[in-house]
């Protein structure tokens, strides 16, 4: 390939590379112990690795070769010179220090204990330290950070001794540090509540007097077993059991909205609770808009949206009798074998084992329209490219159009169940596209479609993408609009780089603007439906990076979604330098990315690691139920060469030799610097640059990371354009070592001899997540792309295009027999049993590098006729930020707020995984440094400056608390009775803080017949107000007096 003989030639010149090479010490004169080194022997041929000596000085093979090592010494040559032959060589073994953690630690039963050590060796380096458990060798670091060596252990029972010793490069090895710990077993001494599931059996497609609805009531508990179970209809007990679960039936008796409310009770007492509300109407009567709508999905307002059409009556997707999770697979548009390479076609989905596919990609065009292009262009391949001869392949000569889309909809006739969508974007097409010459256009897309060159929003262009939107679904045949805007975030340089001119311009608005967006493609999509009698779908292909999740608020616009793909992928490659898994579902506390940056060790953050597939999903459980929640799998690997360090390559560095030869976006700031990105054989699926050179990335798909692990040589090296005959590079060299995390559930191949680490994923690793997705209730997995699935082709003995992989997924979630959660917050919430009408709003976040720590204004505005003065609100939050909640730095007026539940694991980071969903944090309308409560009466609003230090969704959950009652907000709970004001039934208030109101003087009377003093009560107007000070002033025009009741 002469794009690797270019790369090759522009490194073997590089200034900076010779330098390098030569600061290693090609022309060692240090002694070298020659005892028993064999004497170079002409005319023999050595390997790599192999030591000899000649002419008094030792030295070591770098390759095959039979040449003079006296001769053949120099940097690129065939030997390297070790050192001048002394028998007598002084080595200073390395020394260790700094053990942690310290005698006398104390954890629990399985936390992850983190151990580190310093490391040193004064005349060499240390090669390696190992760490030991009770004399049990358990981790072995290679590569380290500065002098800091660490490893984690799962904790068990009892006192044990951790150790640690250090070997260097010659050998010697350090005297053992040992420290002893202790490891208790867990006592949790708080019971978790039990959870109660109320779920719908049958339900009339109209509920009129006379019609039954039928109840499965159940209920589970983590730590205990349910032992009574009450069913109530508008607070009337109708069924109870011994805590097994039961069955229902229910009949209209009247007209109006009914409530039914499940209580289950634990051994230990505690209760959980849910309700359902439906409304009982005259025959023919429509009052249907909540049927079967996804518990949180945004409707818009007046549009009778027909949910039902692919959702159940608890609001769960249908998909198929064999389909209880989603199952959904990008495909590309062009794998169409037009550019001579094998073909992945509509006819070679496994269409039985998916239940979505998303196409990619459309773009935003010239006018802020979705577009596929010219539709009529020759080879389009969406709607005018053909297949002859290729069984399956064949057009439905009914329909308008050819293409992709011709063929979508032929096979979507003979799977009913599974739904289309036109995905829009994508990487390379968020602010661009590829015009009919294959370049890439940089037309501004998404960024200039939404947001205008001063930042605002461009609302002409947002709607006409939504308009244009509706039209293209209808016109061919999907099911709802997938968007891949990467990214609508307010950190700098994120995206496509070539874009950086047009959407860093516009970071300070891309996100308000995304929100409008979105709204406006959820409101014009339920119109359409109503209309059209079905319900388009809206998803989004997320980003998971804690990074990228900063710049983009609360993630607002989730509530607009029918579900949301995490691209929990592409967490590391060659962009930088660090050697890490490409799509880890735990953090391990070792990722070298976030060592550098010194995420674990910033007190704020509390060793939490934001790379990895759990990390995103707490995030989202924010804000939507755990079954809108898809996780990403890759179908393609992500690798790099010349890795120096690390476990088998693994948190190793692969830093591209000459840095100014890093890629555009890429190598930016010092301590970025970008990746060097395995090519040829190890690089299958490669992207080209605008000069049409190879991009290093290691990038391939399933089927032939499977080749290189068995040490097969496939077939179709040469259609992919590599050429074994010219090229070294695309020939298959050393041997594919298949290693795996079971920590971060992540293998990934490493090839030794050429120093190439591969992050690839396997079976093991997909059944493990699929078992996620399934234990922790979501609503199943998205992956990129079809065509990187395998299987097993006997008669030509090599892998290619197939779908193990999909078929494994399929065959889990269906024989798991298990429904997706549908629950938008914690399970455990008691919900209280009034709401009061008060709307939030997370505004004002600082943009960029600027938003840390995380301090945006949570504004209340009280829209009920409750005075909420001084109470105290309560929410909860995802665990994927820290335990810490406290009031802006720079806040003009700081209120008093808390952490009231730490939901952190108790061994304070989320090595393998959260333990929780949950924290519960609140502000209680009081001033922080004082006991002076905070107005908010009826029409008031409070701006609450806060602060966190991870990204956050939602919050979630909301309660009011004032004078011992408890308040849901009325956008979470519509269906709860409105609170009140007065004794609660709408009567008069009958006292103020203790006070009778009768009591009470009424201004301009005083409390002291001249004057109040602190403390005191006095009534003006409709409001009671409490005296700061000594005052004679009126107390509605005087700053004397705080307002503490609203009549």
């Amino acid at each position: 390939m002469r794009t690797q003989k270019m790369f090759k030639s522009a490194l073997k010149y590089s200034a900076i590379s010779l330098g390098l090479f030569s600061s290693i010490g090609y022309a060692s004169d240090l002694p070298y112990d020659c005892t028993g080194v064999p004497v170079w022997q002409e005319n023999t041929a050595y390997v790599k690795g192999d030591v000899v000596q000649k002419a008094d000085a030792a030295y070591e093979s770098q390759w095959w070769n039979k040449v003079d090592p006296v001769t053949h010494s120099n940097p690129w040559q065939e030997w390297i010179k070790l050192g001048v032959c002394d028998s007598v060589v002084n080595n200073t073994p390395p020394t260790v220090s700094g053990l942690t953690p310290a005698s006398g630690t104390e954890f629990n039963v399985n936390d992850s204990v983190a151990i580190s050590v310093n490391a040193t060796d004064s005349d060499g380096t240390v090669a390696k330290v190992e760490f030991y458990v009770d004399d049990v060798l358990v981790a072995t670091d290679t590569q380290g950070a500065g002098q800091v060596f660490d490893s984690a252990w799962a904790a068990t029972e009892g006192t044990h001794t951790i150790s640690v010793k250090a070997t260097d490069d010659k050998g010697a090895v350090s005297t053992k540090l040992s420290n002893q710990v202790i490891v208790k077993a867990v006592v949790d001494p708080v019971n978790k509540a039990p959870v109660a599931a109320l779920e719908l059996v049958s339900l009339p497609t109209e509920l009129v007097i006379g019609s039954s609805v039928e109840f499965n009531l159940s209920g589970s508990d983590s730590d205990g077993q349910v032992t009574a179970l009450s069913f109530a209809v508008d607070g009337v007990e109708v069924a109870a059991s011994n805590g097994s679960a039961t069955m229902h039936t229910w009949q209209a008796s009247q007209l109006g909205s009914v409530t039914f409310t499940l209580t289950v009770t634990d051994n230990e007492g505690a209760t959980g609770q849910v309700s359902k509300t439906l409304t009982v109407v005259e025959p023919g009567q429509v009052d249907n808009r909540d049927a079967c709508q996804p518990a949180g999905l945004y409707q818009t307002p007046g549009v009778n949206t027909p949910y039902c059409t692919i959702y159940d009556q608890n609001g769960r997707e249908v998909m198929g009798a064999d389909h209880p999770r989603r199952v959904i697979g990008y495909f590309t548009s062009w794998r169409n074998g037009a550019n001579g390479q094998p073909s992945y076609l509509v006819n070679d989905i496994p269409w039985d084992k998916i239940t979505h596919i998303n196409y990619a990609f459309a773009h935003v065009d010239a006018a802020n329209k979705v577009s596929i292009g010219d539709p009529n262009a020759v080879g389009n391949p969406a709607t005018n490219m053909e297949w002859p001869g290729v069984a399956g392949a064949e057009l439905d000569p009914s329909l308008p159009y050819k293409g992709h889309f011709n063929l979508l909809n032929k096979y979507k006739k003979q799977h009913p169940d599974v739904k289309t969508l036109i995905s829009v974007g994508g990487w390379a097409e968020t602010g661009g596209f590829f015009g009919g010459d294959g370049k890439r256009v940089k037309s501004g897309g998404f960024y200039t479609m939404t947001t205008n060159a001063d930042g605002s929003v461009n609302h002409a262009g947002i709607e006409a993408f939504a308009q244009s939107s509706v039209d293209f679904i209808k016109k061919y045949g999907f099911d709802g609009v997938d968007i891949d805007y990467e990214y609508p975030s307010s950190m700098k340089d994120s995206g496509h780089p070539d874009d950086f001119p047009i959407s860093n311009a516009r970071r300070a608005g891309l996100n308000a603007s995304y929100q409008v967006l979105m709204k406006r493609l959820r409101e014009v999509l339920d119109k359409a439906g109503e209309v059209d009698g079905k319900h388009y779908m809206l998803t989004i292909a997320s980003p998971s990076s804690g990074y990228l999740l900063r710049g983009m608020e609360t993630f607002q616009v989730t509530k607009y979604l029918d579900y949301v793909n995490i691209m929990s992928y592409d967490l590391h490659g060659a962009w930088n330098s660090h050697v890490g898994h490409n799509a880890a579902l735990f953090d391990t506390g070792l990722d070298s990315e976030l060592k550098q940056w010194d995420v674990y060790g910033t007190k704020e953050f509390e060793g939490i690691g934001y790379l990895n597939t759990d990390w995103a999903v707490r995030y989202f459980r924010g804000a939507i139920s755990a079954g809108r929640i898809n996780i990403g799998i890759p179908y393609y690997t992500r690798g790099f060469q010349n890795v120096q360090g690390g476990t088998n390559g693994l948190w190793g560095q692969a830093a591209l030799a000459n840095q100014s030869a890093c890629a555009p976006g890429t190598g930016v700031g010092e301590k970025n610097k970008c990746g060097d990105g395995a090519v040829g054989i190890d690089n299958l699926w490669h992207d080209k640059n605008d000069n049409g050179y190879e991009v290093p990335a290691g990038s391939n798909p399933l089927w032939h990371a499977k080749n290189l692990e068995k040490g097969v040589t496939p077939s179709y090296l040469g259609v992919y354009g590599l050429t074994p005959d010219t090229d070294p590079t695309d020939v298959l060299t050393g041997t594919y070592t298949r290693h795996y995390d079971s920590v971060a559930v992540a293998p990934w191949l490493w090839n030794a001899d050429k120093k190439v680490f591969i992050s690839i994923e396997d079976e093991q690793s997909m059944g493990t997540k699929v078992d996620y997705v399934i234990n922790n209730g979501l609503g199943g997995i998205m992956f990129w792309e079809l065509a990187g699935d395998y299987d097993y082709d006997a008669a030509k003995g090599e892998y290619f295009m197939g779908s193990s992989m999909t078929s494994l997924a399929y065959n889990k979630f269906n024989q798991s027999g298990v429904a997706y959660d549908v629950h938008n917050g914690d399970p455990t919430f008691v919900v209280p049993t009034e709401s009061v009408d008060v709307s939030f709003v997370a505004k004002d976040f600082p943009t960029g590098d600027d938003n840390y720590p995380i301090a945006p204004t949570f504004a209340f505005t009280n829209n009920s006729a409750i005075d909420l003065s001084g109470a105290k609100i309560s929410f909860d939050v995802p665990v994927s930020t820290s335990a810490i909640f406290k009031s802006n730095w720079a806040a003009q007026e700081k209120l008093t707020m808390a952490v009231d539940v730490n939901g952190s694991n108790a061994a304070g980071n989320n090595i393998g995984g959260f333990e929780n969903e949950y924290h519960r944090f609140s502000i209680t309308l009081v001033n922080e440094w004082g006991s002076v409560p905070k107005s908010l009466a009826p029409g008031e609003t409070v701006n609450a400056q806060v602060m966190y230090y991870n990204p956050i969704t939602g919050p979630a959950n909301f309660v009011a608390e004032k004078d011992g009652k408890r308040y849901a907000f009325k956008f979470e709970y519509p269906k709860l009775p409105a609170a009140k004001p007065g004794n609660g039934d709408g009567g008069p208030i009958t006292s103020c803080e203790g006070v009778p109101i009768a009591d009470i003087s009424v201004y301009p009377a005083f409390p002291r017949s001249t004057h109040a003093a602190a403390g005191d009560l006095i009534i003006q107007g409709n409001k009671v107000y409490k005296a700061k000070w000594w005052s004679n002033k009126a107390p509605q025009t005087s700053s004397d007096y705080d307002k503490v009741c609203n009549l």
